[in-house]
């Protein structure tokens, strides 16, 4: 291994040995090398701040480890893996320097080639990612777009419901349509939650409940309900959203007309909640109960069934006693929290 040793006790810390390996390495011969500072193997391109932390180690008599640049006589460059330490006598004062040095070129030259082709991948990585999100963002302009549209054109199919409600004498038929009005409403206000969020993938079904209770129980004209809601941010995939909105206001429009008919007053609860895999959503009412058989023919109860099938959840009902509870399960969406 090529080695010196230098004598700190001369001015300028000048080689006293070197070795033959050293003297290959470097293209000096030991005529040329002794009596010198080793600076003389630096040149244009040696890193001033490594040169520093050697020079710094050797006047606080520590140890340093550094890989250096150097020139040998002929004008080539080689990268040196420098081990300076100092040699102490028996009373801790240092006599000498030892240096050995090891030609690590193809090292370092590797791992400058690693390091530009990280560079240049980090830089294609970059690249792509802002490609993914300007297309990212151009998608998102576009289903806001598509999702304005279907929350507009729901808007005038309700304004054509209601009036068409008011030329209907008919109760019966009338209260269809009404019937019909609400869940195109409903329909209405998931669409523009949708336009309104950030995200595209994913719909909060907590702020959209806590919402349309208050929407449903307030167009009912009933300030004799009492709400009781707590609803926390529960988001699911927007592909699910019209299908589990369609399901809470079919609930909530039951709950209301027939747990709290002919004027009769009660408390409406909402919870919603979340674990892991799965969300929550239960409305219970203190109401007469929907007997089985009136809840097997009931269209709503049949389009919750096919819409809960559509969106992987389940809606069971309970006796409340008194009242109903209905209790929604569904997947959520894996990036929700």
């Amino acid at each position: 291994m090529p080695m010196v040793i230098t004598d700190p006790a001369q001015a300028d810390n000048p080689i006293v040995f070197c070795n033959v390996a050293f003297q290959d390495l470097t293209g000096y011969t030991r005529d040329e090398i002794i009596g010198r500072n080793c600076r003389f193997l630096q040149g244009p391109k040696t890193d001033p701040a490594t040169v520093a932390q050697v020079r710094d180690a050797i006047a606080a008599g520590q140890a340093v480890d550094v890989d250096l640049l150097n020139y040998r006589k002929d004008g080539t460059t080689f990268w040196n893996a420098l081990y300076l330490s100092p040699v102490r006598d028996k009373e801790g004062v240092i006599r000498f320097f030892f240096a050995s040095q090891l030609d690590v070129s193809d090292r370092v030259e590797a791992q400058n080639i690693i390091n530009d082709q990280k560079a240049l991948v980090e830089q294609e990585v970059e690249r792509r990612t802002a490609d993914l999100r300007a297309a990212l963002d151009a998608k998102t302009i576009l289903l806001h777009e598509v999702d304005h549209r279907v929350k507009n054109n729901l808007t005038m199919i309700g304004s054509l419901l209601r009036l068409q409600v008011r030329t209907i004498d008919d109760p019966s038929v009338a209260s269809k349509l009404d019937s019909m009005l609400e869940r195109v409403d409903a329909l209405a206000v998931v669409h523009r939650q949708l336009y309104q969020s950030s995200d595209i993938t994913r719909f909060d079904m907590g702020s959209f409940a806590e919402s349309l209770v208050s929407d449903v129980v307030g167009s009912s004209g009933r300030s004799d309900i009492t709400l009781d809601v707590r609803a926390q941010p529960l988001y699911v995939d927007a592909a699910n959203a019209s299908a589990l909105g369609l399901i809470l206001n079919e609930i909530l429009t039951n709950a209301v007309k027939h747990a709290f008919a002919d004027g009769r007053s009660g408390h409406l609860s909402l919870v919603v909640e979340g674990g892991d895999d799965y969300g929550t959503i239960r409305i219970c009412d203190d109401g007469p109960g929907i007997p089985s058989i009136a809840r097997s023919k009931s269209i709503g109860m049949s389009l919750i069934t096919r819409l809960a099938r559509q969106a992987r959840a389940d809606a069971t009902w309970r006796d409340n006693a008194p009242g109903t509870c209905v209790t929604i399960t569904f997947p959520r969406t894996e990036a929700g929290s």
